[in-house]
């Protein structure tokens, strides 16, 4: 049998929402600490009222302009919440979370 080859043509979009937090007073985090998103606004300055749920994609944390470790944190659609850190972070820090959902067509 001849080898034939399949071009299988798959475009991939993305769509990214941003959430901003300059942090009013210090943070200290500890495993289970929380911050609401109401505490956040959206990419055009609103107050936030919901992280988006992502099916097919990921969430990205900035601390201060650092990219946190995936398994540091989990986003839910009412807050983001730190897991098995400990420390702080100071007042006037921004926290930054990103939303990317990843969508596919054939």
């Amino acid at each position: 049998m001849a080898l034939s080859l399949i071009n299988i043509n798959v475009d991939v979009s993305g769509n990214s929402t941003r959430f901003f937090n300059v942090l009013a007073a210090a943070l200290t985090v500890a495993d289970g600490t929380t911050v609401p998103v109401t505490d956040f606004l959206d990419d055009s300055g609103t107050a936030a009222t919901a992280f988006p749920t992502v099916t097919n994609g990921y969430y990205n944390l900035y601390i201060n302009g650092v990219l946190q470790e995936g398994d540091s944190y989990t986003i839910s659609t009412t807050e983001l919440t730190f897991n098995e850190v400990a420390g702080s972070i100071s007042a006037g820090t921004p926290l930054v979370v990103e939303a990317v959902d990843l969508v596919t067509v054939v």
